[in-house]
C-alpha cells in the first residue's frame, strides 16, 4: 500500500503543480487500533509555487481525494497549515506526531517539531479534546449500537487531555502508550485494553465489556478535566513573525531545488 500511496502523492504533485513536504497516517493505524479492514487516512502538507501566493484572490487551500474505500488522501497548503499551527490545532499536531510517515522531503516537518513546544497551547488543545470526548460520549449514550470503536472515540481524547495535564505538552498518538503512561493497573486498565483488542479483532460482543467501569472513568475524568481546562489561560506570545520566516524559508527551499 505504501507504494500506492507514494504513486498517488506524485500524481497529486503533477496534477496540482505543488510539492508535498510530508505525508503521514492520521487514523486508527496511527493510533494503534486498526483492524485488517481499516482504511488508510493519509494527510499531507504541500507547497504551491511562489506566484500562487502573490494574489489578492482567495484560493482553495486543501486537496481532498478519496481514492477508494480503502484510501483517503487529504492535504493542506503550507500557509493554511502554519496558520493552524499558530493556533496549536490538534489535528495538525497529530500529523506531526504520527509514527507512520509515508513520504518526507525538505525540512518542514523537522522545523515544525522544533517549534512545537513553544507554540503549543494546552488550553486550546484541552478544550478541543474535551468537546470531542463529550460529543462522542453523548452519541454512545443515545445509541443502542454500542461497539468498541465508539467507546475508543471517547477514551482517546480523554487520555490526550490527561497527558496534557500531566506533561504540559502534546500527547503521542498511540493509544497503548497513553494507557501505559496514564492508567494504573486495575479494572479500568483491563477494560480499556479489552476495548482495543476487540477493535483490532473486529470482535464487538459489547455485552462482554464492563461498561459501568468505563462509564464511571469517563464521567469522572470529563468533570475533572473541564475544571482544569477552565483554570488555564491562553497564549501570552504571538509567533506570527516566526512562522512568517518559516513560510518564506520553506518556499525558497522547495522551489530552489526544482
Amino acid at each position: 500500500m505504501k507504494e500506492k500511496i507514494i504513486e498517488e502523492l506524485k500524481r497529486i504533485e503533477q496534477e496540482f503543480e505543488v510539492k508535498i513536504c510530508f505525508a503521514v497516517e492520521a487514523g486508527s493505524r496511527a493510533w494503534g487500533t486498526s483492524s485488517p479492514e481499516s482504511d488508510y487516512d493519509v494527510r499531507f502538507i504541500y507547497v504551491h509555487k511562489t506566484d500562487w501566493y502573490l494574489s489578492i484572490n482567495q484560493k482553495r487551500d486543501v486537496i481532498e481525494l478519496p481514492i477508494n474505500d480503502q484510501l483517503d488522501l487529504n492535504g493542506w497548503d503550507l500557509r493554511k497549515a502554519l496558520l493552524l499551527f499558530k493556533k496549536s490545532n490538534p489535528s495538525l499536531m497529530e500529523w506531526l506526531h504520527s509514527s507512520i510517515v509515508y513520504y518526507q522531503a525538505f525540512t518542514l516537518h523537522g522545523k515544525m517539531r522544533e517549534l512545537e513546544n513553544q507554540i503549543f497551547q494546552p488550553r486550546a488543545s484541552l478544550f478541543h479534546y474535551l468537546n470531542m470526548a463529550k460529543g462522542n460520549y453523548r452519541n454512545c449514550i443515545q445509541t443502542a449500537a454500542l461497539n468498541s470503536k465508539r467507546y475508543l472515540n471517547v477514551i482517546r481524547p480523554i487520555l490526550a487531555c490527561m497527558w496534557i495535564e500531566w506533561h504540559n505538552r502534546f500527547p503521542p498518538n498511540e493509544l497503548h502508550l497513553l494507557i501505559k503512561e496514564l492508567i494504573s493497573e486495575g479494572e479500568v486498565k483491563r477494560e480499556l485494553l479489552k476495548l482495543i483488542e476487540r477493535k483490532i479483532r473486529q470482535d464487538d460482543h459489547v455485552f462482554e465489556l464492563d461498561f459501568p467501569i468505563i462509564d464511571d472513568f469517563i464521567e469522572k475524568e470529563i468533570n475533572h478535566l473541564e475544571k482544569y481546562a477552565n483554570s488555564l489561560t491562553g497564549p501570552t506570545r504571538d509567533y506570527t513573525e516566526t512562522l512568517n520566516e518559516l513560510f518564506r524559508k520553506v518556499l525558497e527551499e522547495v522551489w530552489s531545488k526544482s
